[in-house]
């Protein structure tokens, strides 16, 4: 699926089960909140804390794919393309980065 269709696959998900959009404060309250319960299944599978019992069962792809829903809620609301938008981003950074992480000694220790 492309970004394109994803954004449209949501709009139509939206207008057909999800009754409307909730409103772009909300969203981005909510995506906050997906956020963080990706970085608790992260900071419990890669990182130092230890799992409680009701985190044990939640499946990582499945956050992933609750933020970028809710990120493609917002593109939508406010008219951003994020195919180009992540084209132009791309480009961006390879301009301002073309040098900058080769030169990096804390990128480069073999």
């Amino acid at each position: 699926m492309t970004l394109s269709e994803a954004q449209y696959a949501v709009d139509q998900w939206i207008q057909t089960i999800g009754v409307r959009y909730f409103g772009e404060l909300t969203n981005m309250a909510l995506l906050t909140e997906e956020v963080g319960e990706l970085a608790r299944i992260i900071a419990r599978r890669y990182g130092e804390q230890s799992f409680k019992e009701s985190d044990k069962d939640v499946n990582m792809a499945d956050e992933m794919a609750d933020v970028l829903f809710v990120l493609i809620c917002l593109a939508n609301q406010t008219g951003v393309d994020l195919t180009e938008a992540l084209e132009k981003n791309i480009q961006k950074k390879t301009v301002r980065d073309a040098t900058r992480h080769l030169n990096n000694p804390k990128l480069n220790t073999e």
